[in-house]
């Protein structure tokens, strides 16, 4: 059995920055491209980052320039540095990642508030 645990939520000021952390535990094999998405109140979840076994980036527009998606292979853990952050960028985030053997598997979220 594998988890994913998020970290590093909580309320900023806007223009400010947080970093976030989900760290893969149990039996893990490897691990493909793990991910960053976050849900607002009221919407769907949609995608803000993610980053290949090859460390190939992908980023949302909205985000593009602000914020930094990396990953830690000897830590089965990725991360992602939000700066600049806007009152937008309010909601929760979750963390994904493609684990071998498992295959995908979500994180149970973490918030992130943005006050104006």
């Amino acid at each position: 059995q594998v988890q994913l645990v998020e970290s590093g939520g909580g309320l900023v000021q806007a223009g400010g920055s947080l970093r976030l952390s989900c760290a893969a535990s149990g039996s893990i094999f490897g691990i493909n491209t793990m991910g960053w998405y976050r849900q607002a109140p009221g919407k769907q979840r949609d995608l803000v980052a993610t980053i290949t076994r090859a460390h190939i980036t992908n980023y949302a527009d909205s985000v593009k320039g602000r914020f930094t998606i990396s990953r830690d292979d000897n830590k089965n853990t990725v991360y992602l540095q939000m700066n600049s952050l806007k009152p937008e960028d309010t909601g929760v985030y979750y963390c994904n990642a493609d684990i071998r053997v498992y295959g995908p598997r979500w994180g149970q979220g973490t918030q992130v508030t943005v006050s104006s």
